[in-house]
């Protein structure tokens, strides 16, 4: 769970399938190349003086080529610099051994995941080279096969592969705004529900407790006309605003009781209430119970529960967790409710009144649990998940 609901982070996509298919493909062509052309080379030319540079370079090049995957696919510094070594070792064995010459064909694809189109265009046309003159090389006479193949072969390979990287850049723009149409839905929905339960309040308080108030006013200004001509008319005034002031009284706790977390009423506890929560189909979230349950204030009640839906939603939309825990323990002098996710978790985990987030989610907690005079914390490990822990204190049972 970051610390910000605002500002979550972006973590870049994991490759496609086919993507790395088509990298698995690419890998095993360009191994065996390599060993066949090595085979193909000792058989033909055992003893030769430079029979121990063509292992020294076949290995090499084996060696590096194996470092590739582990730098990524973007164009780093060392991402280039590794590539241009791949290309000179295979441009010296291909010198001293043409047989070499089709080891190019894997990296092509290397090249066009590895370098922008206009770059990866002249690498490829420059690798295209070394395989046509070193196919004319080893060919005894002229054949035109070999001077139109290879770049035949290197055009389709090019033409394929910058097809399909249009074709994914189109996918990652269409799902990119599939997404951010959904939440730009998602807050409008929210904006107009807040909207409509503010008018509902509106109304309500206005027809319920602004009328009773009113009324009131008029009976106790009429009272205070008539207390001292007609006393039996004013009690009368007073008693009818007495009565009005129970009825608003009445109404005022049911729009209370109304705002109060829907899952918590029809006398729901707080236990059965975590319980059913859940934060998405692809996270599972478990419940437990320490201790001996005892009563708890509304107050409390509601405050734990918007915590806990709270740090869910964290959990859902910006951890990568699996997994999620809550735990509800009583404590005797105080009841304890702790949040605890398996995913990629955060360095410098902020603590306290004073460590407030960017967003509203952590900064609502802080305030709900400092207005029950609690404790909020937070901790976290990169790559080792975050545990969120609320301590309210409870007062002593009479």
């Amino acid at each position: 769970m970051p610390p910000t609901e605002e500002h979550p982070v972006h973590t870049a996509p994991p490759p496609r399938d086919d993507t790395r298919t088509l990298a698995t493909v690419a890998h095993t062509a360009f191994f065996l190349l390599l060993g066949a052309s090595l085979v193909r080379f000792l058989l033909r030319h055992p003893g030769e003086p430079r029979t121990p540079w063509i292992l020294a370079l076949s290995i090499t090049l084996a060696l590096l080529y194996v470092l590739g995957p582990a730098l990524g696919a973007a164009p780093t510094a060392r991402r280039l610099l590794w590539l241009g070594l791949v290309v000179t070792t295979w441009m010296v064995l291909v010198v001293l051994a043409p047989s070499f010459a089709w080891c190019a064909v894997p990296l092509f694809f290397t090249a066009l995941r590895t370098l922008p189109p206009r770059a990866a265009i002249v690498l490829v046309a420059l690798l295209t080279g070394f395989v046509v003159i070193a196919q004319l090389q080893l060919a005894k006479s002229f054949d035109p096969n070999l001077l139109l193949a290879p770049p035949a072969v290197a055009a389709l390979a090019t033409a394929v592969f910058v097809h399909m990287e249009r074709q994914a850049q189109a996918q990652r723009t269409l799902i990119d705004d599939l997404i951010r149409t959904r939440r730009e839905l998602a807050a409008t929905e929210r904006r107009e529900g807040t909207l409509a339960e503010r008018q509902r309040l509106s109304m309500e308080i206005h027809d319920t407790l602004a009328q009773n108030l009113s009324s009131q006013q008029m009976l106790l200004q009429a009272a205070d006309r008539t207390w001292d001509t007609d006393p039996a008319t004013a009690r009368a005034h007073v008693r009818t605003a007495t009565g009005i002031a129970a009825h608003g009284l009445a109404e005022a706790r049911r729009l209370v009781h109304d705002l109060a977390p829907p899952e918590l009423a029809d006398g729901a506890g707080l236990a059965e209430a975590l319980r059913s929560l859940d934060a998405g189909p692809d996270i599972e979230v478990r419940f437990h119970l320490e201790g001996t349950p005892a009563p708890l204030p509304d107050r409390v009640q509601s405050a734990l529960l918007r915590i806990a839906q709270g740090a869910l939603a964290n959990v859902r939309e910006h951890s990568g967790a699996r997994t999620a825990a809550l735990t509800l323990s009583f404590l005797g002098d105080q009841v304890v409710l702790d949040i605890a996710d398996d995913g990629h978790g955060f360095s410098e985990p902020r603590t306290g009144p004073g460590a407030a987030g960017r967003g509203h989610g952590l900064p609502a907690m802080r305030a709900r649990v400092r207005q029950l005079g609690g404790t909020l914390t937070i901790e976290s490990t990169p790559g080792e998940g975050t545990v969120l822990s609320a301590a309210i204190p409870l007062e002593p049972a009479p």
